[in-house]
């Protein structure tokens, strides 16, 4: 795998800062543990709305992330279409490797 989100986010998973699944996010918000929640780009919208409603109501940032479900999944040895980092240090490196990302794939 040659592509630094996804390893990075598998060293989060490994470090255990890094939950995933829709219920299990929700959580780690509600109980103050999330500091940046995740979602992949085709994440259903239905299953996303409570998520990004804890988000929102506790002041938890949350981003999509430019990778699919299947790519997360493959990455992390588990299925999933959303996570939440628990860990500051992480959670600040992944939203700049998605904005450095971002900034790349915008044509001049």
């Amino acid at each position: 795998m040659n592509d630094r989100l996804l390893s990075f986010l598998g060293l989060c998973l490994r470090a255990k800062k890094l939950v995933t699944g829709a219920e299990v996010t929700v959580r780690s918000v509600a109980d103050g543990k999330s500091l940046l929640v995740l979602y992949a780009e085709d994440f259903s919208g239905n299953s996303l709305k409570p998520v990004l409603a804890a988000a929102e109501k506790y002041g938890v940032t949350a981003l999509m992330l430019p990778r699919s479900k299947e790519e997360l999944s493959l990455a992390l040895g588990k299925l999933c279409g959303v996570l939440s980092v628990e860990d500051r240090g992480f959670a600040d490196k992944l939203v700049k490797l998605i904005d450095a990302e971002n900034d790349t794939a915008r044509p001049e």
